[in-house]
């Protein structure tokens, strides 16, 4: 009966020394990759201008799985535990099956929001196209969604699954100068030199035309706003202007004053804009 009662004094001894070193375990873990998660989620929302609050679920979420694998490990390295662990596992596994896969989509959507923190591929503030789908300012990034506000002022909800799988067209990412390829179409008969001619001393005479030459180009003689013909359509020479402006809002309000004002130049001087036209030949009966 000496050796049960020593075996019973160990037990009594050992398991609580194991519950507690475990226990302690894990609240030092927690604290250090938690201090960790908040150095690194700072950093990542001042870069993306988010609150970092927005990321407590993901914090928490790390100090549960901590949690559980303690748990697991205090069950295994208890006998008695052990025995009484198994048939709770077991049910525990199949309700997570169960609750994994109906949260399936909104886990891949908490994992797209990891990954776009992460790498950065937007940020608050920048203006992106998604695809051929929308086109907008990224207004809120979320571990669910992203809030894109349109040039309506309607605001789009992307989950963020759908954002990791789409094309990005990302204006202000690294360089937010924007080369603006502005058209306009004149007739067969008219000067095209008077035109180009007039259309690059429109573009570099607006405001919001930016000059990126180096000295070395102005030194050549490499004009601020190239022109050129791209094309000869059925009814018209259509000519190009490359203009660059500092941002995409400039890139819009110059596209929209350049219609205006060559169409008035042009009128001014002479240079016709033609209208589509068709020859239509009909064939009389003999």
């Amino acid at each position: 009966m000496d050796w049960l009662n020593q075996m019973l004094e160990q037990k009594v001894i050992l398991y609580p020394a194991i519950i507690f070193s475990t226990t302690l375990v894990c609240f030092f873990l927690i604290r250090i990759i938690r201090g960790l998660m908040n150095r690194s989620i700072r950093k990542a929302s001042a870069i993306l201008k988010v609150d970092p609050t927005k990321y407590t679920f993901l914090k928490n979420t790390v100090s549960v799985i901590i949690i559980s694998i303690g748990i697991i490990i205090v069950f295994q390295l208890i006998p008695e535990l052990r025995k009484l662990g198994m048939p709770l596992f077991a049910g525990a596994g199949v309700l997570t099956a169960v609750i994994g896969f109906a949260s399936q989509q909104a886990l891949s959507n908490i994992v797209g929001g990891v990954f776009i923190v992460m790498f950065r591929p937007f940020r608050v503030g920048d203006l992106i196209k998604i695809g051929t789908m929308h086109t907008g300012t990224v207004e809120d990034i979320t571990l669910r969604h992203t809030v894109i506000r349109d040039f309506e002022n309607r605001r789009i909800i992307v989950p963020n699954a759908i954002m990791n799988n789409e094309v990005v067209e990302n204006s202000n990412i690294t360089d937010e100068r924007v080369c603006l390829r502005f058209e306009v179409n004149i007739a067969y008969d008219a000067d095209t030199d008077k035109a180009l001619d007039l259309l690059q001393r429109v573009a570099e005479a607006h405001p919001l035309c930016i000059d990126i030459r180096s000295k070395s180009d102005t030194a050549s003689g490499m004009p601020k706003v190239r022109v050129g013909v791209v094309n000869l359509t059925d009814s018209a020479v259509v000519l190009r202007a490359w203009i660059w402006t500092a941002n995409p809002s400039d890139s819009f309000a110059l596209r929209f004053d350049m219609f205006k004002t060559i169409k008035s130049r042009f009128q001014d001087e002479g240079v016709e804009i033609p209208l589509p036209q068709r020859v239509v030949h009909i064939k009389r009966e003999q």
